[in-house]
């Protein structure tokens, strides 16, 4: 099976035309928000040479935890490699319990351009995700790893990227987890048409769509169409607006950038996922409000819009 925007352009167009208004107002917000750590200091030590092991700082983590559950969030995301490291440091179950903050999805996925990584990142990947269902997570973010883009050809990498993914995807599914693709800047998959392309060839039986619209829009993209295009395979969000300014590398905080965030949530709204929709705002070494606020601003904002937080 593959996805062919074209294939249900028509159904979608349909079902957009019986919503007079939208979502919000009509008062109907049944989506439940996560926030991913990324705004957080990542609390990363490395170990060794380049490359090496990486440990983390576990107060860094909690903070994450703490933070996120004590604004409102229904859901967190991490990286897989902090769910890797905390084992040493007596796992994250602790920090869900003592939180009650459910661990919704990591970011990892594997190499999709190195063919000779291509095992031992699968079995990285099968690693983590076991560790990830222990804890109750529910999808893998695929992130497709860096490339120069200066000398990047796409076209050269298509097949090999497809492929990976297509296989990846099959053994996260048989694992009873969600695999999700997202785009992303200074990657091999980063522009509107890098993003059509493998998403339209890729078997979605097991594969899933995952953008971070915020992504797309510094790509050069407008986000909100391909959320509509691959509605029916989107599984998983990341919520980030983008200014294009120098703070949070050109991010901003929700609902002060230029993504039409009201109209990627009416797309979502009503809509049966296996993950959820996180807020995101990269760190950086420019932050003029500390990560707490950010998630503060972005929650005064969706409720605003009639979303629901907890406590």
């Amino acid at each position: 099976m593959k996805m062919d925007r074209r294939t249900f352009g028509k159904a979608l167009t349909a079902g957009f035309g019986m919503l007079a208004l939208p979502a919000w107002a009509q008062g109907r917000k049944n989506l439940r928000l996560g926030h991913t750590g990324i705004t957080w200091p990542w609390g990363e030590i490395r170990t060794g040479t380049r490359g090496g092991p990486r440990d983390v700082d576990p107060a860094a983590v909690e903070a994450v935890f703490r933070d996120v559950s004590e604004v409102g969030f229904h859901s967190l995301e991490i990286f897989a490699w902090q769910v890797d490291a905390m084992e040493a440091h007596g796992g994250i179950g602790r920090l869900i319990d003592k939180y009650e903050l459910p661990l919704m999805s990591v970011y990892g996925g594997p190499n999709l351009t190195n063919r000779d990584q291509r095992r031992e990142s699968f079995e990285r990947m099968v690693a983590n995700a076991k560790l990830v269902k222990k804890y109750g997570g529910k999808v893998i973010v695929f992130g497709p790893n860096g490339v120069d883009r200066r000398t990047f050809n796409f076209a050269e990498h298509r097949a090999n990227i497809v492929e990976t993914l297509n296989e990846a995807a099959k053994m996260i599914v048989d694992l009873g987890l969600t695999p999700a693709l997202h785009p992303h800047t200074d990657t091999c998959i980063e522009t509107r048409d890098e993003t059509y392309a493998v998403m339209e060839s890729a078997d979605t039986r097991y594969l899933k769509f995952g953008p971070d619209v915020g992504q797309l829009a510094k790509g050069g993209a407008d986000p909100v169409p391909i959320v509509r295009d691959f509605l029916e395979v989107v599984h998983h969000v990341h919520l980030k607006d983008f200014d294009g300014g120098n703070a949070y590398l050109g991010y901003a905080p929700l609902g002060r950038g230029h993504v039409n965030i009201p109209a990627i949530l009416d797309l979502c709204e009503g809509r049966q996922m296996d993950g959820m929709v996180m807020v995101e705002l990269d760190s950086s070494d420019q932050m003029p409000i500390p990560p707490r606020g950010t998630a503060e601003i972005a929650r005064e904002y969706l409720e605003a819009r009639g979303h629901v937080f907890r406590g």
